[in-house]
Formats: C-alpha cells, sequence, structure tokens
C-alpha cells in the first residue's frame, strides 16, 4: 500500500510538471514524392525519412532527441522515480541451473547488469562458479546482446548467438566449454533461428537467409529462408543445403533434433500466424527426404517429444485449451 501512494505521488507530480512545459516541435521537411497506383495519386511526403542512413535523417533525429530528452529532463519527480525504481531492481537474480555433460550451468544478474551472465560449476553444492560467457563484455557501449545458447548433448561445444544494436540478424559463433576459447566458425546472416546439434557434437542444423547487398542489411525482406548443416571447423561457405521452399518463399524453418538423435524436425512457420506446419527427417539415412508430417497449416503444432518413431504433438486443432497426440511416423496413416 506504501508502495502505491508513493508511484502515486510521483505520477502526480510528474503530471503537473508535463502540463507546465511548453513543447516546440521542430519542423519536418515534406517532400514532393507522389506515386501512381493504378491512377490514383498518392503523395508521401515524408519518403526521404526512409532513408535511415542519410544526413538529412540523422540530423531530423538528433533534432527529434533533443525535444524528447530536454522535456524529460524537466520532470522534477523523473530523479525520484528512477531512485526508487533502481532501489527495488537491485538485488541477485538466478535463473534454473542446467545440466550438459558434467557440469551445471546458471544464469545470474547481480542487480543491475544490463545482461545475464553465464556460470558453470562441477555440482549442485559447489560454491565457486567460475565465469562461462559474460555478455557484458561483447560491447563497450553495451549493444551487443546474447541472444542465444545452445549447447552440444555432450557439454563439449556450445553455440551462442549475438546480435548487435537490436537488429533481429545474429551471428553464431562456437564455444569449446573445458576452455572457454571460441573455435573459428563464425556463421552470418541469420534471423528467427537456433541451433540443433547433432549428439556427436559433429555440427548442427540452422536456417539463414542470402547474404544482403551492402547498404541493404536492414531493408532487406525475409524471403526464401534456406536450412543448412554446419559441420564445426569448417567455413560457412561449405554448409550443406538441406532443405529450402522457393515455391513459398515466405516459410521459415525453426530446426531440432530428437533427443535420441535420430530425426530432424522442423517447425514450418509463414508470417507471424499462430499456426505452423510439422516436418521430419530420418537422420539415420543419410539421404532421406524431408516428410512432411502435418502440412495442412490449420493449427499450432508443437512438438515435444518421441519414443522411436512415436511423436508426442502438443496442438490446439480442435481444442483451444491444448491437447497432446501421437502419431507414429513410421505408420501415419
Amino acid at each position: 500500500m506504501k508502495l502505491f501512494l508513493l508511484m502515486l505521488t510521483m505520477l502526480l507530480f510528474l503530471g503537473f510538471s508535463i502540463s507546465a512545459q511548453q513543447i516546440k516541435y521542430p519542423e519536418t521537411q515534406k517532400g514532393d514524392v507522389v506515386e501512381d497506383y493504378h491512377g490514383t495519386q498518392v503523395a508521401d511526403p515524408y519518403r526521404w525519412l526512409e532513408d535511415l542512413d542519410s544526413d538529412e535523417t540523422r540530423a531530423w533525429v538528433a533534432a527529434q532527441n533533443a525535444v524528447t530528452f530536454g522535456y524529460l529532463e524537466k520532470i522534477e519527480a523523473r530523479e525520484q522515480l528512477k531512485k526508487r525504481l533502481t532501489e527495488l531492481w537491485n538485488y541477485p537474480k538466478y535463473g534454473l541451473p542446467f545440466k550438459r555433460g558434467d557440469r551445471y550451468f546458471f544464469s545470474k544478474n547481480d542487480g543491475l547488469q544490463n545482461q545475464y551472465v553465464y556460470y558453470s560449476v562441477k555440482s549442485l553444492d559447489d560454491e565457486n562458479p567460475t565465469v562461462f560467457i559474460d555478455p557484458n563484455t561483447f560491447s563497450e557501449d553495451g549493444t551487443v546482446a546474447l541472444k542465444d545458447l545452445q549447447f552440444s548433448k555432450d557439454g563439449k561445444l556450445a553455440m551462442y548467438a549475438t546480435s548487435a544494436s537490436g537488429s533481429d540478424w545474429q551471428t553464431f559463433r562456437v564455444k569449446n566449454v573445458a576452455t572457454g576459447e571460441d573455435l573459428a566458425d563464425k556463421l552470418e546472416w541469420i534471423k528467427f533461428s537456433t541451433a540443433a546439434w547433432l549428439p556427436d557434437h559433429s555440427g548442427f542444423f540452422y536456417s539463414r537467409y542470402a547474404a544482403p547487398k551492402e547498404g541493404d542489411e536492414f531493408e532487406q525482406s525475409n524471403k526464401n529462408m534456406k536450412l543448412y548443416f554446419h559441420k564445426i571447423g569448417t567455413l560457412q561457405s561449405d554448409d550443406a543445403l538441406i532443405y529450402e521452399r522457393p515455391d513459398n518463399p515466405d516459410m521459415g524453418f525453426w530446426p531440432g533434433v530428437t533427443d535420441d538423435g535420430r530425426f530432424l524436425v522442423l517447425n514450418v512457420w509463414t508470417g507471424s500466424a499462430r499456426v505452423n506446419r510439422l516436418y521430419y527427417k530420418d537422420l539415420q539415412s543419410e539421404n532421406s527426404d524431408i516428410v512432411k508430417l502435418l502440412d495442412a497449416n490449420d493449427a499450432s503444432y508443437n512438438f515435444v517429444g518421441n519414443t522411436g518413431t512415436e511423436f508426442y504433438i502438443q496442438t490446439d486443432l480442435n481444442a483451444p485449451n491444448a491437447r497432446l497426440i501421437s502419431i507414429d511416423v513410421a505408420n501415419p496413416a
């Protein structure tokens, strides 16, 4: 109750401060671009702002920021609110531990760190954890973030993904868990994917897009994702193409390998719809095809696990609260 009253008081001060300020917005230049869409003239006076790297756009952003931060800095209760929230946030936070190989790993934030640090211990009773990976050291300005961390089943190698300045583009690197050193492997132009390791840590499946033209990194559309296999110790240019769908360029592929290592399972998605397809490949046969197990794209299908050829799948097909079904891929009918 006291916290509620404190926050309410601060918000009232905030409101009074806001009402007392006069804001003068910088003028925005209007261009003369007009497009003809099937005989209809459509003006687009702010087309010039679409060029994110132009001097004009940068100057416009700087002017807007000057107004915004000049306004915020004059709010009397802002520092009080910041101080109190900082006090509330400043406590140690832990992620759940998990085991890979013969070691346990967990994430921890001392209180106000920008990103969680991953630690390694020999046992759950070990009081001397060692830092495995600290994303706060990726860049001096803190703009490079850890986006994914996938260990091989034996815990000997780990793929970690980073992104810069909030971009969807990710770079995959591989770390030797025992030494903490990065291998030479570096994979780029990855979005909306993870690494699905083979049980022997010889490599992993992942999906990516074609490298964009220089200058188009943040304007290229997300089309024609392809699924690859990367063998550890080789160049990305040597990765084996596993699957693509040029007939449906909007398809995306999220890979996973079953716990027994026998099957590659693909969550196949299109856009942001909450429905997907489910495909698989038998890894026991080197030349096996991708099998379209559930291809109607009529519901959500989440692969849970398998016992041999029996797949367990969570779905909301005819089940608003979801249900668990099983399909024997050796006899799906």
